[in-house]
């Protein structure tokens, strides 16, 4: 089940400075809602991850759905990170970010005629087919074209990742991949690897997101090193297992993720096996490497609690209205008062609209700013401009300098976006 966004744990995490530098300073130099960020904390788990798994022939992508930011896709390219990108706008950013064609996979089950086109004219490292007329379109446009692509077949091997339902990926009822339950998936695979225009890399699977519980992994690998065997076994040849991503993080304790047992465990089930192995993590990668800083602007007592109503509201951070998702939140300001319950709440008018409810807080006033912790996946990159909002700015803080990395677009600018034949 995916955690409750009622909390009433007394916790107080260490707050209110990233690098030496002041979160509320840097509130008000830069105005908010604001993004903040820890670029060294994000390589930090970008090379932990590797180290965990570098026992075996692997490269780590990371997944840009999480995180987006061309100036984090950048600083990840440095260290020689990949990309798993899923849609031809992903692509294009990976590229730009220094990110090398070879080392990008393309997955998702909905690829347009332009984003297939895209990738094999880049010639991207691995395009994940999802399904069968997935598959008889980009052979199609490979022939037409005369273009040659490496392509691997996503399976789906039935397993419940224990995750929200929202980003469970890995069953039969949810709409990714190629079940191993009907034949098609040797089939498809017998196609990809006799077509002239098409290079079989291999296999791949990914059963959902925010998995704290590494059986679900073991379940899924087990069953797709078996089907990538018995392929083998039957003389084709598979180069590649993709294990995809999906390594959760710790929302309430904000610890970063420990990447050891999940290391162990990909050493115990392929070692000596023979295949290249991929990777593809993002929420662990950055996920509690980012903060959401929000300013107070009343504080409205109800009858049985009060609402602390802010200046960051749902287009800023969808996760607690989408996936009943829990973020710690913490006042910057100090004052000296007991805890009570109350809402934290946006401007939009929509009853959906809260970062927490039911939270114990301290005493808040109106002007004190607010730290919404682990935002740093599934956060700006989910952002939108309902209710004509603008989206919050972002900074990045690196070796102890603070970069602004996406500034604050305008109502103005909002409204010059359009036109108006009227």
């Amino acid at each position: 089940m995916a955690p409750s966004n009622t909390h009433n744990s007394d916790q107080k995490p260490g707050h209110g400075f990233i690098q030496g530098h002041s979160l509320i300073e840097l509130a008000k130099i830069h105005k908010t809602p604001l993004y903040v960020y820890d670029g060294n904390q994000i390589l930090t788990n970008f090379s932990a991850f590797e180290q965990a798994v570098s026992l075996l022939d692997s490269k780590v992508h990371f997944a840009v759905k999480a995180n987006s930011s061309m100036a984090i896709l950048s600083l990840l390219s440095k260290v020689g990170a990949g990309a798993d990108v899923v849609s031809g706008g992903e692509l294009e950013r990976a590229i730009k970010a220094n990110i090398p064609a070879q080392d990008i996979i393309f997955s998702g089950v909905g690829k347009t005629e332009d984003e297939l086109l895209l990738a094999m004219r880049y010639n991207i490292g691995q395009i994940n087919i999802e399904s069968g007329p997935e598959l008889d379109k980009i052979a199609e446009l490979a022939s037409m074209h005369n273009l040659t692509c490496s392509v691997a077949l996503r399976v789906n091997v039935d397993v419940d990742p224990g995750s929200h339902e929202k980003i469970s990926t890995g069953q039969n009822n949810t709409k990714f991949g190629v079940s191993l339950a009907d034949g098609k998936a040797e089939e498809y695979y017998q196609k990809i690897a006799s077509h002239p225009h098409l290079r079989a890399a291999g296999l791949a699977v990914h059963i959902g997101s925010q998995l704290t519980n590494l059986a679900p992994f073991e379940k899924a690998y087990i069953a797709l090193l078996e089907f990538a065997d018995h392929l083998r076994a039957n003389g084709y040849d598979v180069p590649c297992l993709d294990l995809g991503g999906g390594f959760g993080i710790d929302y309430e304790n904000l610890k970063q993720p420990d990447f050891t047992e999940y290391g162990m465990l990909i050493n115990r089930i392929f070692q000596n096996k023979g295949y290249r192995l991929g990777f593809e993590p993002g929420r662990s990668i950055v996920g509690n490497c980012g903060m959401l800083i929000t300013q107070v602007i009343y504080v409205k007592q109800g009858i049985d609690k009060r609402f602390i109503i802010v200046d960051a509201a749902m287009n800023d951070l969808i996760r607690p209205t989408l996936y009943e998702a829990f973020h710690q939140i913490v006042c910057l300001n100090e004052h000296e008062s007991e805890t009570g319950i109350a809402d934290i709440v946006g401007p939009i008018c929509e009853t959906g609209d809260y970062l927490a409810r039911g939270r114990e807080m301290p005493l808040v006033l109106a002007e004190d700013f607010l730290a919404v912790y682990s935002v740093g996946a599934y956060g700006a990159v989910m952002m939108s401009n309902y209710n004509t909002r603008p989206e919050a700015a972002e900074i990045l803080c690196y070796n102890e300098n603070v970069h602004l990395i996406r500034p604050r677009r305008t109502i103005t600018d909002l409204i010059e976006m359009e036109k108006n034949p009227f």
